[in-house]
This record gives C-alpha cells, sequence and structure tokens, in this order.
C-alpha cells in the first residue's frame, strides 16, 4: 500500500518560518547558550535600581545582574510560558513607546530586537529617552558579515532560509552609527558562533572546535554579535547671562636699568 503524503498544513513548519519556532532549532539553542554567557559577563558590573529586558523571553539577560528591580517587557505575540520560568516583573508592551519614564531606567537589553522591528531608529529613540545619563544599553543581533549571513542572502537564489525570513539583519558598523548619533558611547563588544550554518544537531555538535579557532583567526565574522554601549552626558550649557566683570589696566612698568639712564640724562654735568 501506497502511504499518502501529509497534508500540508498538517507537516512540521521549518524553522525558518518563525522566530520562536527558530530557536528551538538545533542553532537557536547554540546561539541562545553563546549569548547567555555574553549577557551574564556584561550585566554583572552593571548596577542601578530599575533593568529592563525587552523581548526574547526565551533568555534571561538579567540573571547575573544585581538590581533590585529586573522587568521583562513583552509582545503580546511573546509566549507567555517562558517568561514564567525567571524571576522578573512582567510587562506587556511596545518597543516603539516605552511605557517608561524618562531617564528612568538604568540598564536596557535588546536581544534581537531591532532586526524584527519595523522601525528600530525609533526603538533606540525611546531606549535614549528612558535610559538614565552613564545608563547602560546592551544589543545583540546577527552579523550579516559572517557564513550564516552569507547563506541567508543566498537564500533568494535557492529558496531554503537558514535564519528566519521575516528578519531584516543589521551590520554592527551601522549600530554604531546609530548609537554615535544618539551620543552613546561604545563600551565593549563580542562576535561568536562560528560553526558551520548546518541544521542537525549531531553536525553542530561535531564543530565545537571552530569556536577557539573563529576568536582567534577571524573573530569578526562570528555569527553573532553582542555590543554595550553607556549614554554619555551631553555638553554642559549656561543657563542666563553673566556679568562682564571689567579686568583693570595694568600701567606699563619701566625697566629698572631704563630708570636710571633716564635719571642720569637728567642730572647736570659737574
Amino acid at each position: 500500500m501506497i502511504p499518502t503524503p501529509p497534508i500540508p498544513s498538517q507537516m512540521p513548519a521549518p524553522p525558518w518560518s518563525s522566530w520562536e519556532k527558530w530557536l528551538q532549532s538545533p542553532p537557536g539553542k547554540y546561539v541562545l547558550g553563546w549569548e547567555q554567557r555574553c549577557f551574564d559577563q556584561i550585566v554583572a558590573d552593571v548596577f542601578g535600581f530599575h533593568a529592563v529586558q525587552i523581548g526574547l523571553p526565551q533568555i534571561n539577560t538579567l540573571t547575573e545582574n544585581r538590581m533590585p528591580l529586573q522587568v521583562l517587557l513583552s509582545h503580546s505575540n511573546d509566549g507567555r510560558e517562558h517568561a514564567r520560568r525567571f524571576n522578573w516583573y512582567l510587562m506587556q508592551g511596545e518597543a516603539a513607546e516605552l511605557p517608561f519614564a524618562s531617564k528612568s531606567l538604568d540598564l536596557v537589553v535588546l536581544p534581537h530586537v531591532l532586526e524584527f522591528a519595523a522601525d528600530p531608529h525609533q526603538i533606540l529613540r525611546e531606549v535614549d529617552r528612558v535610559l538614565r545619563p552613564e545608563g547602560r544599553l546592551v544589543i545583540s543581533g546577527f552579523n550579516p558579515a559572517s557564513l550564516w549571513g552569507a547563506r541567508q542572502y543566498l537564500s533568494r537564489l535557492i529558496g531554503n532560509p537558514y535564519l528566519p525570513r521575516d528578519g531584516q539583519f543589521i551590520s554592527l558598523i551601522r549600530i554604531k552609527d546609530w548609537l554615535q548619533l544618539l551620543n552613546f558611547s561604545l563600551d565593549r563588544g563580542h562576535f561568536g558562533c562560528y560553526k558551520f550554518p548546518l541544521h542537525g544537531q549531531s553536525a553542530m555538535s561535531r564543530m565545537d572546535f571552530l569556536e577557539p579557532m573563529g576568536n582567534r583567526w577571524w573573530p569578526i565574522f562570528g555569527a553573532v554579535f553582542v555590543v554595550s554601549a553607556i549614554k554619555r552626558h551631553k555638553g554642559l550649557r549656561l543657563i542666563g547671562q553673566i556679568a562682564p566683570v571689567r579686568v583693570p589696566v595694568v600701567p606699563n612698568l619701566t625697566p629698572a636699568a631704563e630708570r636710571n639712564k633716564i635719571k642720569q640724562t637728567q642730572d647736570p654735568v659737574n
């Protein structure tokens, strides 16, 4: 008997069909594991009172941070079951319109938020609004200048994406330019995930040797980057007018040698 093929609607969706589906695949778990280690290292020495992670409830980027109030701002489409695993305060809202007062946060983390946003510039402007001066911003994203980025670009020809299809991946150079326009100063950054763009768990496990090689020989071509930036104070501005101060004029002084010479010319000759 010839088996009937499954109905298309009953076939499992490929990983690249959605962002959440991709995170459950072996490459997605590989990326989350690497980013968790990077976030733990960066946020451990960030001090203050209020820290916010926007999106990606599959990972807790604030695990090693010691701020008393830690908030996850999630979208209505984010899975609630992931967020309940961690001990943080849950809020729903839009990243482009953050529900926080101006200059009220000490740390904001954007894990893969900008590349899936319709207007990433607006999100950065909102983060700039809610961060205190000297507050910290941490961003993660996929690196287009990598094997994974090249594989995603070629998918336009072969029709089989490796990364989620709805992502518009942004280079780190462009993100640096955006941050500098908002008066952010880059603090540190990391590249990682140098394995080949494969799907199987066994194939991913056999490529562990590429991690130290990539860190040593081609560090900027990692598939994922994490960058940290600090919001700097803008230039000081004087308020009101300053009363002018008149500097007294100092009269010209005659050197002692010239004074003696003038005196001698005035004395009569005996």
